[in-house]
């Protein structure tokens, strides 16, 4: 890279959110932009979670851009290496691989006030300028690892789920699984058959409900590729399907009771052991934690080989595992599947605003942006999936595509101010999106329903999750209101350009001018065949 490059927009990150706003920008006509990625190859957590049994639990046609479907998903249920091929496919259709860096860790991105830019210093020493950052670098990218007393010491194997050592090999060694979450329940199916003996440490017994899936037959593939708007119904049934299943969640929890009823009788047939179902039978509201799915993790559980210890792993005394209920068993090799760096995202101490302090400073008492996309003092920056934009029971891409209407209308903005100008989100406006937030989160299942789960930060509070449906988020999202923002002009001081929503009548006023240039933009539909973005 060049030094002190200087490029319109840089997005990081290579994940569905990074390469779905490098498609975004192509389609507003903006080519002046990179896309850095620390890794070698593109993917985000579809490349970085690779261990055996990796899939995931929201339907492909549901999983994947309303801008490039595939007819070709194989299972109804797709696994990583069939997601990880349909994601470097869409950098290969849409012609990003240009502006794509790979290999380009971010160290630091530190905000020029006096020249209204963002200064990027990359990890092997290089340095960019860039006018807008997109942040995308996704929540699930950076494994969390407990600390556990002894555990430096251990004398045999000891890796993190999404950073799986495949040439290590599993085959009779006695392995120590630690965590319930959703990668551990597709691990334990794929791994016990292999291992001598498999000990689960499980500090909460998640709920589990079957898995739908089955493989999608030629007819049925050749069907979507010669007729794209069944795919099109498809995913819109999907959709409409989990959209109706929101309210349960986020207004009446107690509508769930039939669904934990159904979660108990789908353990009681794979798990005849009383003991051993009680261990396994939650004791809050199902919601509370992620509902998983599998047809697997409960027979594996079953299994002579398998034994699970009610209580998290607490010390490791050589090659010795402790559980905080005092059972000890041996081990070879210990696993993780302890999550992520969800409500303290590691890419927020790399971010320094306009007063000199990082992100992380920002946040030290609780996530909160505006409208998930923007956070206060950090001008022109930009996250997607940022707080409380997470689903409980849907597909993130249905977020992450909404969050791209809100950049590519935040760039429009720019433009129509034009000169060197920058916007930044109101204090004011970021605390009451938050404090709406959270007021509805008081009455849904994942506050109420009596769990803690990774949703929620150190001191209770629910920064992941979206309270709401997907289409609401989407008219939230739709389009930029700038009375919440200032206007920052290079060598001034910020100015707030209005009150309220601009009413919709003739006037000069700056605030009116840009909205009515803002109505009059392209429109943001989602659809849009692939071949016609690959001819563009």
């Amino acid at each position: 890279m060049a030094q002190q490059e200087h490029v319109r927009v840089a997005v990081i990150g290579t994940g569905f959110g990074g390469l779905g706003a490098a498609v975004r920008l192509r389609r507003e006509g903006i080519t002046d932009f990179v896309v850095l990625e620390r890794a070698g190859s593109v993917g985000g957590t579809w490349r970085d979670n690779s261990y055996p049994g990796c899939a995931c639990d929201v339907p492909s046609h549901l999983y994947s851009f309303s801008f490039a479907p595939n007819p070709d998903w194989p299972r109804t249920f797709s696994g990583q290496e069939h997601i990880r091929a349909y994601l470097e496919g869409v950098a290969d259709t849409f012609g990003l691989r240009p502006h794509i860096r790979l290999n380009h860790e971010v160290k630091l991105m530190t905000w020029d006030k006096e020249n209204l830019y963002w200064v990027i210093e990359g990890a092997d020493g290089s340095i960019l300028r860039a006018d807008v950052v997109v942040s995308a670098t996704g929540p699930l990218s950076d494994p969390k690892m407990p600390d556990i007393p002894g555990l430096d010491s251990f004398p045999g194997k000891v890796f993190h789920s999404a950073r799986w050592d495949h040439d290590y090999d599993l085959a009779g060694k006695r392995v120590a699984m630690v965590g319930t979450g959703a990668s551990a329940i597709q691990i334990i199916p794929a791994i016990q058959p292999k291992t001598a003996k498999l000990t689960l440490f499980q500090r909460t017994p998640p709920w589990v409900m079957p898995r739908m899936d089955r493989a999608i037959g030629k007819a049925e593939r050749a069907l979507h590729r010669a007729i794209p708007a069944t795919g099109t119904a498809r995913r819109g049934l999907l959709w409409g399907i989990r959209e109706l299943q929101v309210s349960a969640f986020t207004k009446h929890p107690q509508q769930l009771g039939l669904v934990e009823k159904l979660a108990k009788s789908n353990m009681a047939r794979a798990i005849k052991n009383p003991v051993l179902r009680a261990k396994l039978t939650p004791d809050y509201r199902i919601g509370c934690k992620r509902i998983l799915l599998s047809n697997t993790y409960y027979p594996a559980l079953a299994q002579p080989n398998v034994d699970v210890v009610a209580a998290g792993l607490s010390e490791v005394r050589g090659s010795t595992v402790v559980g905080a209920d005092g059972s000890e068993a041996e081990a070879d090799a210990i696993i993780f599947g302890t999550g992520f760096h969800v409500t303290d995202m590691p890419i927020a101490e790399r971010v320094v605003g306009t007063e000199g302090i990082t992100l992380a400073e920002t946040w030290k008492d609780g996530m909160n942006s505006l409208r998930g996309a923007t956070a206060a003092g950090f001008p022109n920056w930009m996250t997607i999936i940022g707080p409380n934009t997470g689903l409980g029971n849907s597909s993130m891409i249905l977020m992450i595509e909404s969050q791209l209407n809100y950049m590519a209308d935040y760039l429009r903005q720019l433009n129509v101010l034009g000169g060197r100008a920058a916007l930044d989100a109101r204090d004011a406006s970021v605390t009451a999106w938050n404090d709406k937030v959270q007021q509805r989160m008081k009455r849904t299942v994942w506050n109420t329903g009596g769990c803690t789960s990774w949703y929620l930060d150190a001191e209770g509070r629910n920064t992941t999750v979206w309270p709401g449906t997907t289409s609401e988020f989407r008219r939230e999202t739709r389009s930029v209101d700038l009375a919440e923002y200032d206007v920052v002009r290079a060598g001034g001081t910020p100015r707030a350009v209005g009150s309220g929503r601009v009413p919709e009548q003739p006037g000069r006023t700056d605030r009116e001018t840009v909205t009515a240039a803002s109505d009059a933009a392209p429109a943001t539909s989602d659809a849009g065949p692939v071949a016609e973005e690959a001819a563009r």
